[in-house]
């Protein structure tokens, strides 16, 4: 597995951890093992101020090995994912950081055909980074060129545009935009559903992005539904592939009761490939009951979206997604994409004339802690105390429950995830082994 690519591509702060040169190596990584000579690369951004920076260095070493690099501008990954594979791209390069804050920024390669990359060619190309120099230079008549390929974003708006004026909605609608990608996209493509929409957090400046809004904070969003009045509210984030619901009541929907309200929906339609939904190890045991309980069948992966399509993928499923809000349905996107889960909840709304509240109610949680321990070492196994301490909080469970601790793919940090039945057992199993974690994993080796 690639030390530079994390679960989500590469990232860190701007300017110190991805600098411009880390940028411009991975251009030249990508234009030689991805498109070659003459091949074209389509490349994105999201509103961070260091967008720029990161997309002039990439462009640059594409060129330099002889790529002709597209730049779409400002534009929501899946806007990105969309026109690569409809295209006659080789490759695209997203430079976002998604729902972090506006300092850090992050590098996202897709292939062809718009899909993330496997852990194989994650570590091609970062071999080929560490190498950069020694890649190929043609001289001037070979360069690559630069191509101003903004006007290709009307690809992806003419689908979702398609997708949305088939709803027929009446409804008042709210959406945070994040400060991000989805600010120039997200209300016209709402509207265009019949909805009356109000947008929020869309004047992108280049620092305020995800900054107390958006889908990592749908609290926000939802004082606006409870204080304003309104059918339902969607919250997007920084590159709009999550989407968090809020409900008429000015209540969270999160992204496992957004995939039990749309595969129940298809299940009853007879519309839900393979009768499927390929969830993480994190989603609720809640949303699997429902879904099975309806005559659907529940998949787990790994965390991180690029396991979720992998497993649908093979397994020829047609919804997938994560709690945080990637919702993929395939049948429309090859990514997770927060207009493509706001339009397919909108259709629901329209055809079933129900609330958000009473669909979601369809899918009841069970109660679920989180905790992330800042940690020294993520070899959590190695510690004895700790492992026979996650298999006593197991046991208290009583086979009513499940514990996932793992490290994280991005930061030096424990991840653990308590869920039972019992709320108060699961809140103190979740804080007691944090506090253990911080203990064993923090001390000098």
């Amino acid at each position: 597995m690639s030390n530079l690519f994390g679960t989500d591509g590469i990232r860190g702060v701007a300017n110190e951890d991805l600098k411009p040169s880390l940028a411009h190596s991975l251009g030249r990584a990508v234009a030689t093992r991805l498109a070659g000579p003459g091949g074209r690369i389509l490349v994105g951004q999201d509103t961070r101020r260091s967008g720029d920076m990161l997309v002039a260095a990439l462009m640059s070493g594409g060129t330099s090995a002889g790529a002709h690099v597209h730049a779409l501008g400002v534009c929501p990954t899946p806007a990105l994912a969309h026109v690569t594979a409809v295209g006659d791209y080789a490759a695209g390069v997203m430079v976002s950081a998604s729902h972090n804050p506006a300092e850090d920024n992050g590098l996202k390669v897709l292939s062809g055909k718009g899909l993330k990359l496997d852990d194989e060619m994650e570590d091609e190309l970062e071999t080929l980074i560490i190498r950069s120099e020694e890649l190929g230079s043609p001289r001037n008549d070979a360069l690559g060129r630069i191509v101003d390929a903004r006007g290709d974003i009307g690809r992806y708006m003419e689908h979702r545009l398609g997708l949305a004026r088939r709803i027929g909605s009446d409804l008042r609608l709210h959406v945070d935009c994040a400060n991000g990608s989805a600010s120039a996209v997200a209300a016209e493509i709402l509207a265009a559903s019949g909805a009356d929409v109000t947008a929020h957090y869309d004047q992108p400046d280049g620092l305020n992005i995800n900054l107390d809004c958006g889908a990592t904070v749908p609290s926000v969003l939802a004082a606006i539904v409870a204080e304003r009045g309104g059918d339902v509210g969607f919250s997007l984030d920084g590159d709009a592939d999550r989407c968090v619901a809020i409900d008429e009541r000015g209540q969270v929907v999160d992204g496992d009761q957004l995939l039990g309200v749309i595969a129940l929906d298809r299940l009853a339609r007879g519309a839900l490939a393979e009768g499927t939904v390929v969830v993480s190890i994190l989603s609720n045991g809640g949303l699997a009951r429902a879904v099975e309980q309806a005559g659907g069948r529940v998949l787990r992966t790994k965390v991180g979206d690029r396991h979720i399509v992998d497993s649908m993928l093979v397994s020829d499923a047609g919804l997938g997604g994560e709690k945080s809000g990637h919702v993929i349905i395939r049948e429309h996107t090859t990514t997770g994409d927060g207009m493509v889960t706001a339009l397919e909840v909108l259709d629901i709304l329209a055809r079933s004339g129900r609330s958000l509240s009473e669909l979601a109610a369809a899918i009841p949680l069970d109660p679920q802690e989180q905790r992330t321990i800042r940690v020294r070492t993520k070899e959590w196994r190695a510690d004895r105390t700790l492992t026979e301490a996650v298999k006593a909080a197991e046991a208290a469970l009583a086979g009513a429950g499940r514990i996932v601790v793992r490290p994280s793919g991005t930061e030096p940090a424990l991840r653990v995830m308590v869920e039972g039945r019992d709320a108060a057992l699961v809140l103190r199993l979740a804080d007691d082994l944090a506090a253990l974690a911080a203990e064993r994993l923090n001390q000098e080796r």
